[in-house]
């Protein structure tokens, strides 16, 4: 399961690990203060550090430390149409399930739909971090039909309970369904057809599921 659960003290304890160095001995080197790396790995439980500590930490450590509105990352293909900037996003030629799981193997390119910068960018999606894929079944309806084009967001893979989301399931298959997440307990997998059960998963079933990202678009054929 994708979530942002991961502490700051699990970042800092890696990455020393990664550096095969002691905190004391980075907290000397960089010139933080006495115990300012080992006090966050103390205090899982309490209150994290300050922003401003954190940055210091993450400075020594040579981690990127950023706060602000998600990063472009990857090439972008733009073309102008009419005087209006346009993206090209992805078509892959793969299947999302809605009802039992699709398994699509290997999947390749099949070309690319161009969309209008300025509307991405309302909608906070990175044209770089995201796909076009094909829905089977009607497990979804009347939100999703079978052959609908949807868009997905690779980078929203932290569940925001009710969402609708496309993910890889326990059995290796692509799905797409509403989720919920209770951490530690279980994934509820909801479909919009009353006909469709709602499935549950627990224990080690709920940690392999991955998320692949949300559904924030989607086309119909009439």
């Amino acid at each position: 399961m994708n979530t942002l659960e991961q502490s700051f003290a699990d970042i800092v304890r890696q990455r020393l690990e990664e550096l095969d160095k002691r905190a004391f001995t980075v907290e000397q080197e960089r010139g933080l203060p006495r115990d300012a790396i080992r006090n966050v790995l103390r205090s899982e439980k309490q209150d994290g550090p300050t922003l401003n500590r954190a940055r210091e930490i993450a400075e020594a450590l040579d981690l990127d430390f950023y706060i602000g509105p998600k990063r472009e990352t990857g090439t972008v293909y733009t073309t102008q149409i009419d005087h209006e900037d346009f993206a090209a996003i992805p078509r892959v030629d793969a299947r999302l399930a809605a009802g039992a799981g699709a398994m699509n193997g290997d999947v390749s390119l099949q070309g690319a739909l161009a969309f209008r910068l300025d509307w991405l960018r309302e909608r906070g999606i990175a044209p770089a971090q995201a796909c076009l894929l094909t829905v089977a079944g009607d497990s979804m309806s009347t939100t999703l039909h079978d052959g609908d084009l949807v868009m997905i967001d690779e980078r929203r893979t932290s569940v925001r309970n009710r969402h609708v989301y496309a993910f890889v399931d326990v059995d290796g298959s692509a799905r797409v369904k509403r989720v919920e997440h209770v951490p530690g307990q279980l994934v509820i997998l909801t479909s919009d057809n009353p006909a469709h059960p709602t499935e549950t998963r627990h224990g080690d079933d709920m940690n392999r599921l991955r998320i692949l990202g949300e559904i924030v678009w989607s086309a119909h054929e009439w």
